[in-house]
């Protein structure tokens, strides 16, 4: 049979959904059969909250909520208190690298914090907790939204600035750097290693903090993500190797996140109890 023959027609003909010149089937305008990007499934257009899920849907972003709340606010009472943030050796995580010019009159902290917390602040993981619990963009899968629209992305302002966290991955880094010098001070007592609880406090923020850090998603990038090939690459083993321990990381990148959190504020808590003389800190050796 020729190309142009009764069969290519027939092909053509039901490619583009009709038959022998017969009527075009439909397709749905939502759910399963929907055009590829016409719809994100049952919610979109419903009344705010309306949703046929019978599962607890409301828990997790009131809990993210909540959350976020709390620690978010003690962080930034302690980023401005300017005071109690040492204590012998132990330097709070959230004045890290400590810098105090004589021309500037308010805390150390907001000197250093705008990297780790515009890092942090457009975080994937974060952007997907705080939409959903303060935005209600969507309050969760399969849920009717506030507005109707549906997801209008992150191109235009103030949301377009999300994209500058693949950039602040190279100034969350070297804070890193300072805050393991400060874990090393951490563990010198008169000029002598030993072990504090505050020492162990702080090396477990900062693993924390580095287990957050890279297993962020523009690091996984970075390492492989541009990659189709590793085989084809010079080093290439060793190269898949890192790629695939950033990976695993990267799979656990909400616990990072959650953890690393609470650890830090747990860490500036403890460094300001001590310098109150709330409590002491205990020498294990």
């Amino acid at each position: 049979m020729s190309p142009g023959g009764e069969g290519a027609r027939e092909t053509r003909s039901l490619s583009s959904g009709t038959a022998g010149g017969g009527t075009a089937m439909s397709r749905p305008a939502r759910g399963l059969g929907a055009a590829p990007g016409q719809d994100r499934g049952r919610g979109l257009g419903e009344g705010f909250g309306v949703t046929e899920r019978t599962d607890g849907w409301w828990v997790e972003p009131l809990l993210q909520g909540l959350m976020l709340l709390v620690m978010g606010a003690y962080a930034t009472w302690a980023a401005f208190q300017g005071n109690h943030y040492e204590f012998g050796g132990y330097l709070s995580p959230f004045y890290s690298p400590l810098l105090k010019p004589s021309w500037w009159p308010f805390s150390p902290a907001l000197l250093v914090l705008g990297a780790p917390l515009g890092f942090r602040g457009t975080c994937y993981y974060y952007r997907k907790a705080y939409y959903r619990a303060f935005f209600a963009d969507p309050v969760a899968c399969a849920v009717g939204e506030p507005r109707g629209s549906g997801y209008q992305g992150e191109s235009s302002f103030p949301f377009v600035l999300q994209n500058l966290h693949r950039y602040l991955i190279y100034l969350a880094i070297p804070i890193l750097f300072f805050l393991w010098v400060d874990i090393v001070k951490g563990f010198i007592f008169d000029g002598r290693f030993g072990i504090g609880i505050g020492s162990l406090v702080l090396l477990a923020s900062n693993s924390l903090l580095t287990m957050y850090t890279f297993s962020c998603h523009s690091i996984r990038h970075l390492l492989g993500g541009r990659s189709d090939c590793f085989s084809c690459l010079a080093a290439g083993g060793p190269r898949f190797k890192v790629w695939q321990t950033s990976s695993w990381l990267n799979s656990h990148h909400m616990a990072w996140a959650w953890w690393s959190l609470f650890a830090v504020c747990s860490a500036d808590l403890y460094v300001r109890l001590c310098s109150w003389g709330v409590i002491q800190d205990l020498r294990l050796m």
